[in-house]
């Protein structure tokens, strides 16, 4: 079956889970089935409809099918020295470009680059009237109005099917290394948040009870200055630790509790919850690996200006994201409406009415 006829095939099937109307869960290569709450209906495969449409080096922009595999989009990149810069973690060798926008997941790097939805450009999709839609463009200029592409991210799958996506990459740094220091968890935020006021190439971060890893990324100068000034012992293998904190293999993550990822500001102090904890992204991502009941971790974090998502393990039917304010919760509402008005589309992954 040729790309186009993927497509037709899956406008079609919308179509009709419209018309009854019956529930539909979305699944490109099944990799982040654990996030979320747990879904039920219709399963619509989308992992069919890959390839590489257009790649522009020079351009630096990427558009592909979202049942393309990621470690495919990446091959292509490292072909040409270039990278998603969010770098995505997979969770999975089926992990496709759709799901990780959908999910608007990002590694370690994503504190200094940027998020996933910072650098898409447009996508195609269908929504839940069967219609294909487009947004945004393939270079920055043609991305003007409502910047409706980047609703996407984060959506769960909830609005639309995605069909294609376009992205911006970035060149891959000319050196990076990785130091590791022996501090608190509390003097490396103070720490953090010093080097964070001077010119420092610090590219990530990563403070797992015992130890701060940073990794420099830059010029091969830049990054020797950087390494004298800051101190530490240099780690052999920069690459494979952060590949291996990116996809949850840090022994930190070796666990069956519920695992929590809290997103704050980075200059809060530690807080006061039973746990073992992993700090990210300067200290505003911050895994919790605890039994403490979820309400009490929410009511922590949200006293803080914080939110909490049960990443893993857990009740996945409960609550698993952070419950929305009357506001927003309306805003949410209103979008599903307009671009699902059947509700058909990944019903509850987000959130129950959702």
């Amino acid at each position: 079956m040729s790309d186009q006829d993927i497509s037709t095939d899956l406008q079609e099937r919308v179509c009709a889970a419209a018309h009854q109307p019956t529930a539909v869960c979305i699944r490109g290569g099944d990799s982040k089935a654990f996030y979320g709450r747990t879904v039920a209906g219709e399963v619509l495969q989308v992992g069919g409809h890959r390839g590489i449409i257009n790649y522009a080096p020079t351009e630096l922009v990427i558009t592909a099918r979202a049942g393309t595999p990621l470690s495919e989009l990446e091959q292509a990149l490292a072909a040409h020295r270039q990278m998603l810069a969010f770098e995505p973690p997979h969770y999975g060798e089926g992990a496709t470009l759709g799901g990780t926008i959908a999910c608007n997941l990002s590694g370690p790097r994503r504190a200094w680059a940027g998020a996933a939805r910072d650098f898409l450009l447009g996508c195609r999709l269908i929504n839940g009237k069967g219609e294909s839609l487009s947004f945004g463009g393939e270079v920055m200029k043609n991305v003007a109005g409502y910047d409706v592409s980047r609703l996407m991210c984060g959506a769960m799958g909830t609005l639309g099917v995605l069909l294609e996506v376009s992205l911006k990459v970035l060149p891959r740094p000319e050196a990076e290394a990785t130091l590791c220091l022996q501090i608190s968890d509390s003097e490396a935020l103070g720490q953090l948040h010093t080097w964070a006021r001077r010119c420092l190439p610090i590219s990530a971060s990563c403070h797992d009870g015992s130890e701060l890893s940073l990794r420099l990324s830059g010029t091969q100068g830049a990054v020797d200055a950087a390494r004298k000034r800051l101190g530490g012992e240099a780690v052999s293998d920069s690459e494979l630790f952060w590949q291996r904190l990116r996809e949850q293999r840090h022994a930190f993550f070796h666990t069956q509790k519920p695992l929590w990822r809290l997103s704050l500001a980075s200059d809060t102090p530690p807080l006061p919850l039973d746990g073992k904890w992993l700090y990210e992204w300067g200290g505003a991502l911050r895994w919790l690996i605890s039994e403490a009941p979820p309400r009490m971790v929410r009511a922590a974090v949200e006293k803080v200006g914080g939110h909490a998502t049960l990443f893993r393990g857990g009740d996945r039917d409960g609550a698993v994201f952070q419950p929305l304010p009357a506001g927003l919760l309306k805003l949410h509402r209103n979008l599903k409406q307009a671009f699902d008005p059947h509700g058909i589309f990944n019903r509850g992954r987000l959130y129950p009415d959702l």
